[in-house]
């Protein structure tokens, strides 16, 4: 069966091969985090993934996944309310106004997912931080960071596309705690993560909510997710790898 899907969903899903059967929810490794579980997802996850889509498959993929991310990140900043209806009352959610939010940027993949969430919230504040891996010991090392003035006061959405070892992530929001935000003021959107990630936040950022479309296995010897979709900047931007033949049909 599909663990933390609908039932609707099994049916569908039980004569797929396990390959393709949803991954177990991340709260198995953190409590404060929580995995997508739908068709669209799982489709776009999976042109994400395959070692053949070119970089045009890629990048129109990844733009449409950013924006279920994008709208499913909004909606849990929501908050309850009632409206009339033109025939009754009913419950609902309303979805929280940009000016009271910020996003933020961990460059440079980061821009990707942020994109998508300032198309549905133009009036939201944004902010950049620059943290590179250090490929030899896959630390992370903080080079820029840009918030605005008033990101205390602000709902924090946090972009970054990849959550592995987790050391950026837990830069980023040291960054962001040393300008006053609070934990629970943040909410971290990614498209994979795995469980060394999910773990380490949860332990070292308990308060620091998340909502990731796959929880992979974990990490392979050189600190990616495996089996992840690479190097998610690199095929997105396309400044490495397809030439290469790391991914890709014929050089595109």
């Amino acid at each position: 069966s599909v663990q933390g899907c609908p039932g609707r969903f099994r049916a569908v899903h039980a004569a797929f091969p396990p390959a393709m059967t949803f991954a177990d929810p991340a709260t198995k490794w953190n409590p404060n985090a929580e995995s997508l579980c739908s068709l669209a997802v799982t489709a776009l996850l999976t042109k994400l993934r395959a070692k053949a889509t070119t970089q045009a498959q890629f990048v129109a993929a990844a733009d449409r996944l950013m924006a279920i991310l994008a709208e499913e990140g909004l909606a849990r900043l929501a908050t309850s309310v009632v409206v009339e209806t033109p025939c009754g009352s009913c419950g609902g959610l309303e979805l929280p106004e940009g000016h009271g939010l910020c996003a933020v940027n961990i460059v440079r993949s980061g821009g990707i997912m942020l994109e998508a969430v300032r198309r549905l919230c133009p009036d939201l504040k944004t902010a950049i931080i620059l943290i590179q891996r250090d490929e030899a010991t896959a630390t992370p090392q903080l080079f820029y960071a840009k918030l605005p003035e008033d990101i205390a006061e602000k709902k924090v959405i946090l972009c970054d596309p990849m959550l592995g070892t987790g050391g950026s992530a837990l830069m980023a929001i040291r960054v962001l705690a040393e300008a006053g935000v609070r934990h629970e003021s943040i909410l971290f959107l990614n498209t994979v993560s795995c469980p060394e990630g999910l773990e380490a936040l949860a332990a070292q950022a308990p308060g620091v909510r998340i909502l990731t479309a796959a929880v992979d296995p974990g990490l392979n010897e050189r600190k990616y997710i495996s089996p992840g979709v690479g190097d998610f900047g690199d095929r997105y931007y396309g400044s490495a790898g397809y030439k290469e033949g790391l991914w890709g049909t014929k050089g595109r």
